[in-house]
């Protein structure tokens, strides 16, 4: 049991890149008003490989908790829900040619989405790396 729960283990973010989570495993790095987005580790190693990467467009206003895309995989199809509200200022233009970036690196290259945020504040309803981490051991 211990094995598993080491597996389990959030990486280990740079100081200067905190990262928040949503309970479906969506993961959030935000700075000075703007944030980036995507499926956490464990997120997509519960998915498997992802085959495909649906986005919003730039320009679109995305809501906290609201479907704005979904990501296929072998087994399913599964909606990406906002982990916070803003305009879309970029989609990450690797994913439709390399969709498995959001599995290989999924805190760096593989992120989804860029956004400046409507509402900072909404960082506060998300959890920390160790509430994340409390979360997904639960889970097993």
């Amino acid at each position: 049991m211990a094995a598993r729960k080491k597996n389990r283990k959030v990486k280990e973010a740079p100081p200067e890149l905190v990262l928040r989570f949503t309970e479906d495993h969506m993961w959030v790095r935000a700075e000075d008003g703007a944030a980036q987005f995507g499926i956490s580790e464990i997120g997509q190693l519960k998915a498997g490989e992802i085959l495909a990467v649906e986005l919003p467009d730039v320009g679109d206003r995305i809501e906290q908790g609201e479907v704005c895309g979904e990501f296929e995989t072998e087994r399913t199809v599964q909606e990406i829900k906002s982990p916070v509200s803003g305009r879309v200022d970029a989609v990450n233009p690797e994913l439709e040619e390399q969709p498995s970036l959001a599995n290989e690196d999924p805190y760096h290259e593989g992120w989804l989405v860029e956004v400046t945020l409507d509402e900072p504040s909404e960082l506060d309803n998300l959890l920390s790396t160790d509430e994340y981490e409390e979360l997904v051991a639960d889970e097993d």
